[in-house]
């Protein structure tokens, strides 16, 4: 993610598995958005419109001013907007009424050669509007890369993406490059991929559409442009994208990371060039490894930042989980189940290190009202600012709070693990008109356990942090 002008710097970590690769057979995408420390976020869930005159979109963002005409049918999704608007919408992540799931964008970078021969577009679409005009549209992951591609192609684009698109049988990961330029590429039903600020797709079969999408005239452009000769087929990764030191540093040392924990068996050096873009895990991946991916540190190495190598390598590389972390979801589209039911919204706000996943049905028609909140400031009734407290009392005494915070971050895994397997069971026995107000219950509910027990841990923390001043001593009480 680079969402704001006035933060350059910000980034996002992706994941992206197949359903083959996945334990339940569900697919899976998840990203953490990372902008600034304190950027709270909300979640929302946007109602079924029909218009009878097509509605315009216009961008808030006065440095980009993108327009476009919507279709008439507006599609039921969850969306996580910006607790203000005036940058723009940002919403982030989403599961629609037709179970696709969308998360966008990871920011990525281009390099001149190709810049020069399509400069970016100012007023064409960028990450703040990309979930709000393709999510509501689609009845299929394929579908969004084609939309989305359709509007980059006529209106252009002012930055570099990657978007990630689910839905039950299909996940793809798409970039886009320069102005107008796109591809896409289906992640293999038993495969999985881990993308962190960079053009992470490799080889395009161009003749290949069942799992290869494109921009139109793509070839011709690299080929005019003399970017490459297209002698061996096309390489996005190697044409469109960069390849510098901090490449080095703040990128590749992420998908390391994450092939480390998925594919231990292969050898690989978190400063590599060559690391594959689509990958095989040696296990079936469960809901809770990808979201321990996303809230992850480099644990076990002399890298993590709150671990025990040299202060050089505690700050070598550029950590998944981190404190400008606004907040991470996994969009779980599972098998077998009506649609309403199928789509699992998991939402860890703040920092995922120091949050909880919380299981939403995407079928709701409503959120929790702690999660419509979000203001520019702390406030105590706001899941994100709730969530955001427990980090920040944590980092103030991270090695003797961590142990807390770990035990409960446990416990509440137990407790809504066990209240999603119960309340998928209740579904199944009700009819399909009371199933939207039994969603916003057990929404409700999960929502519930977590942000009680998180409040109860604010209050242990401060009372354990009393004694933990710089300015304590140890007092002989007898004087």
């Amino acid at each position: 993610m680079l969402t704001h002008q006035f933060n350059p710097y910000s980034a996002c970590t992706s994941i992206l598995v197949g359903k083959n690769a996945t334990a339940d057979g569900s697919t899976m995408i998840g990203r953490n958005e990372d902008s600034r420390a304190a950027w709270a976020k909300k979640f929302v869930v946007h109602a079924h419109a029909e218009f009878t005159t097509a509605p315009t979109f216009k961008s808030a963002d006065a440095d980009h001013p993108f327009e476009l005409t919507l279709p008439k049918i507006r599609a039921k999704y969850t969306a996580t907007p910006e607790w203000t608007p005036k940058f723009g919408l940002f919403e982030e992540d989403g599961i629609n009424e037709y179970g696709v799931a969308m998360s966008a964008t990871e920011s990525a970078y281009c390099n001149t050669r190709v810049l020069a021969a399509d400069p970016y577009v100012q007023n064409g679409i960028g990450e703040e509007a990309m979930v709000t005009v393709t999510l509501p549209y689609i009845h299929s992951a394929r579908a969004g890369v084609e939309r989305l591609g359709h509007i980059i192609e006529t209106a252009g684009t002012y930055e570099t993406n990657g978007i990630l698109f689910s839905d039950a049988e299909e996940v793809w990961y798409m970039e886009t490059g320069a102005g107008h330029y796109w591809v896409a590429q289906r992640i293999p039903d038993d495969a999985y991929a881990v993308v962190a600020n960079q053009l992470a797709i490799q080889e395009i079969d161009l003749a290949d559409h069942e799992n290869f999408l494109y921009a139109k005239g793509i070839r011709d452009f690299v080929v005019d442009h003399q970017l490459a000769s297209m002698t061996n087929g096309l390489n996005f990764r190697e044409v469109f994208g960069t390849a510098d030191v901090s490449d080095q540093h703040y990128n590749t040392p992420r998908v390391w990371d994450g092939q480390r924990y998925f594919s231990p068996e292969i050898d690989q050096t978190p400063e590599s060039f060559n690391l594959p873009f689509i990958q095989r895990a040696n296990r079936l991946i469960h809901i809770d490894e990808a979201q321990h991916f996303l809230a992850s540190h480099y644990e076990g190495t002399p890298f993590d930042p709150v671990g025990g190598g040299s202060d050089a390598d505690k700050h070598r590389y550029r950590p998944i989980s981190l404190a400008k972390t606004q907040e991470s979801h996994v969009l779980q589209i599972r098998p077998d189940q009506p649609t309403a039911t199928s789509g699992i919204h998991w939402l860890a706000m703040g920092v995922a290190a120091e949050s909880v996943y919380v299981p939403f049905y995407a079928g709701a028609d409503t959120t929790p009202a702690a999660y419509q909140l979000a203001t520019e400031k702390f406030d105590p009734q706001s899941a994100y600012w709730i969530f955001k407290h427990v980090g920040v009392l944590v980092d103030a005494h991270y090695h003797d709070l961590h142990p807390q915070l770990q035990t409960v971050q446990q416990d509440l895994a137990i407790q809504l693990g066990h209240h999603l397997i119960t309340t998928d069971a209740t579904l199944k026995t009700l009819a399909a008109t009371a199933l939207p107000a039994a969603l916003d219950q057990a929404n409700t509910t999960a929502a519930t356990l977590a942000l009680t027990a998180m409040q109860q841990l604010t209050a242990d923390l401060i009372t354990t942090s009393t004694d933990l001043s710089p300015l304590n001593y140890q007092t002989d009480l007898n004087l």
